[in-house]
């Protein structure tokens, strides 16, 4: 079986950037999971803050089962490491987690964050995890005797929330027509960060467009992505 798997340092991140991604391959047979690096509790959670009597441990539950029922409702199975965010705070625990899910995985592709994002360093800050990790487990040297079949696969940063500030140049437009049914209602299982609903329709929408335009397939909603590695191809048609 073909797997995906998406590292996200946030649940709304891997809703609002790689929803669609998500829904599409899973409806094509790909198992997909999802490594949530927190629960967005501290700085992704603004409606969750504003109920009386709200706690750290209180936000955390009810974004924990947000998170559950999008990844469900996507299809994709979701790991979390808890790390705290705002900042993030990975350990050699969560380092060597996360060699161990690539060597089991074996992902066929991987989505994460985009490079830069000098609004939120956990976002660079879990792309930079998810490219080490992704390397040392090729090591043969990390774990030695381990028994694992793993090459590294390619990398797919989904869009930031302001891209030009990112230097973010997407290179692949993906079209999610058809799943596009899924990820609006995972946005609504999002009720701590509603005030992203809209904002992230018209991303799509707008991807939509320009996929459109550069070539003459027809979409209405799209998702952006920027390849990290360079590709292999036998030719350019």
């Amino acid at each position: 079986m073909k797997t995906g798997l998406v590292i996200t340092a946030h649940p709304g991140d891997f809703v609002w950037r790689a929803g669609g991604a998500i829904a599409l391959h899973a409806k094509k047979g790909y198992r997909m999971k999802i490594v949530c690096m927190s629960f967005g509790e501290r700085g992704e959670s603004q409606f969750a803050w504003k109920e009386k009597g709200a706690t750290l441990e209180s936000v955390k539950a009810g974004r924990k089962d947000e998170a559950e029922r999008a990844a469900k409702l996507l299809g994709a199975e979701i790991e979390f490491f808890d790390c705290g965010d705002y900042p993030l705070k990975l350990t050699e625990a969560h380092f060597d987690r996360m060699v161990d899910i690539y060597r089991e995985f074996n992902p066929s592709f991987v989505l994460t964050h985009a490079l830069e994002d000098p609004y939120n360093f956990d976002h660079p800050n879990a792309a930079h995890f998810a490219q080490e990790t992704r390397v040392v487990a090729q090591a043969m040297g990390h774990k030695p005797g381990a028994q694992y079949k793993y090459s590294a696969p390619p990398v797919f940063l989904f869009e930031p929330h302001q891209p030009e500030q990112c230097n973010y140049k997407p290179d692949l437009l993906l079209k999610i027509d058809e799943v596009w049914k899924e990820k609006y209602e995972a946005f609504q299982i999002l009720a701590a960060q509603k005030h992203l609903w809209g904002y992230y329709e018209r991303v799509a929408l707008n991807r939509g467009i320009q996929g459109s335009r550069n070539t003459g397939v027809p979409m209405t909603y799209g998702e952006a992505y920027q390849r990290l590695f360079p590709t292999v191809a036998e030719e350019l048609a």
